[in-house]
């Protein structure tokens, strides 16, 4: 047998209006861990659909294990040996843990037997995931988890992953990487895509890097620096985010004891959330997944309805103001969940502008929609958060992940308003989008919005946040200045350390 496990040679995919992949070749090692790289849009999910088996090259060639490999479909690939980590869940919600993953799997064990086995498995990775509980009750940390030991469990020769620890916290990162390191020690190769360059440079023995569907480079991750890398991906310098300081203004939102129960017995209530948020200011709100955070952001948009008196916007009592109401009064927000909840999925970019932006944007006059508006509305977000699609007709489902999430953010930003609340704002971009986006968070700020960011990304939060918070079980620790905290206050406040004081530099 040969050391090359897959070998793709020429593969070609265009779609209307565009190349995918242009001719595309590169080869992996058995007990390889092989990073691909590139810009949102470079062609880095079409390359693995054509692995996986989702979609057909229209030329090229493949071998995988010494032979022709040309899966018509995802489960002649996994029966193959390929294995794939998704980026976006593909998950029924009505489900249990157990029962999704046994629909992952060509001869699924006796329930009691995979229970069993998914326990054994979860624990052993580090990732404690309990197979009866219902994934609809699940947070995206606990969703991601229920994909990554699917795939584990069916032993494949071939794991690839598409940004698999966007939801996790370093410590799950950690054991992440220690069972990877083991599989490639046993012989299996993974097939590792990631936007965050410094997880590359650890773990991956070579990386190749696409730009507009093109192979434009190899590198070894370890001897590249990050920044280099990066470059490499846009073809340009990477242009680290800058803002002007200020001084914050008047407080324009305050939360007094937010306390909201569980949306299901396995929920995170908020126990007594207190904050207070000024003019030009920017709050980072850190924590493990499953701990608050979408909870906080469905009080701050509406969604979830609270008590009166807890929460006041420019002195007003807003409790009782749905999302809607919320939104023409200026507060808007970005959940997490980009695809199905931040977008709808069969929608197309036009519609989906429309979604959110029809008070502010002016698309609507006394229950009439105004397409046109709409369109036009969709196409300056597309031109300024440089989103990789066709055109506004495109449904949002089309888009790669990084594409959606800057469509999403740049729909909210580009309705100025006065308070915005985002979740995971650079979840799955690239380096060259992130930093455009929190220049977009920096920029808001700067003109006087007021923004909270909440995000597991703890270097995201300590360059772009005035001060910074933790939730921990529904608790928020004391607001303290980002400026001044160590890492190993920073460990404390997510550990739980309410009410302490911390250890500043």
């Amino acid at each position: 047998m040969s050391s090359s496990l897959l070998s793709l040679n020429g593969l070609t995919k265009a779609y209307p209006g565009v190349v995918a992949n242009d001719d595309v070749s590169l080869e992996i090692g058995r007990g390889e861990i092989h990073a691909l790289l590139g810009e949102n849009g470079a062609g880095k999910s079409t390359l693995v659909k054509m692995i996986y088996g989702l979609v057909k090259p229209d030329s090229g060639a493949m071998t995988f294990n010494d032979t022709a490999f040309a899966p018509p479909d995802p489960r002649t690939a996994r029966t193959s040996g390929v294995g794939m980590v998704f980026q976006h869940f593909s998950l029924f919600d009505a489900l249990s843990v157990a029962e999704n993953i046994a629909l992952g799997m060509e001869n699924a064990p006796k329930m009691g037997q995979l229970a069993a086995r998914i326990t054994e498995v979860s624990d052993a990775y580090g990732l404690p995931l309990a197979p009866d509980r219902i994934v609809g009750d699940l947070s995206a940390g606990e969703r991601q988890r229920v994909e990554i030991i699917r795939c584990l469990l069916q032993d494949p020769k071939l794991l690839i992953m598409d940004e698999p620890t966007s939801v996790l916290t370093p410590q799950e990162v950690a054991i992440l990487f220690e069972t990877l390191n083991k599989l490639r020690s046993e012989g299996t190769a993974i097939l590792y895509i990631s936007h965050k360059l410094e997880e590359i440079r650890t773990l991956c023995d070579n990386a190749t890097v696409l730009r507009l569907g093109k192979v434009v480079g190899t590198c070894v991750p370890a001897e590249t620096s990050a920044k280099e890398m990066a470059e490499m991906m846009v073809g340009t310098a990477l242009k680290t985010p800058q803002r002007t300081a200020g001084t914050p203004g008047n407080v324009v939102l305050e939360l007094t004891g937010l306390s909201v129960p569980p949306a299901s017995a396995f929920g995170m209530p908020l126990r007594d959330v207190s904050l207070t948020l000024s003019e030009g200011e920017i709050l980072g709100i850190g924590g493990v997944a499953g701990n608050g955070q979408d909870e906080l952001l469905a009080a701050l948009s509406g969604e979830t309805r609270v008590r009166a008196g807890m929460v006041h916007y420019l002195g007003s009592d807003i409790a009782g103001l749905g999302p809607n109401e919320r939104r023409t009064l200026g507060l808007l927000t970005a959940p997490e969940e980009r695809l199905g909840h931040a977008a709808a999925p069969d929608m197309s970019l036009t519609e989906n502008a429309m979604l959110t932006g029809a008070t502010r944007e002016g698309l609507q006059n006394r229950g009439f929609l105004n397409w046109g508006k709409a369109k036009g509305f969709a196409e300056r977000i597309i031109e300024a958060f440089d989103v990789r699609t066709p055109g506004p007709a495109n449904a949002a489902r089309s888009l790669s992940g990084g594409n959606l999430q800057k469509f999403v953010i740049g729909r909210e930003v580009m309705q100025r308003p006065n308070i915005l609340v985002v979740n995971q704002p650079t979840w799955g971009v690239d380096a060259s989008a992130a930093a455009a986006i929190r220049q977009a968070l920096l920029d808001l700020a700067e003109g006087g919005a007021a923004l909270i960011v909440i995000s597991q990304d703890l270097d995201e939060l300590m360059e772009i946040s005035d001060r910074f918070a933790a939730l921990n079980e529904g608790r928020l620790t004391r607001p303290e200045p980002a400026a001044v905290l160590t890492v190993e206050a920073i460990g404390l406040m997510m550990g739980g350390a309410h009410g302490m004081e911390v250890a500043h530099v």
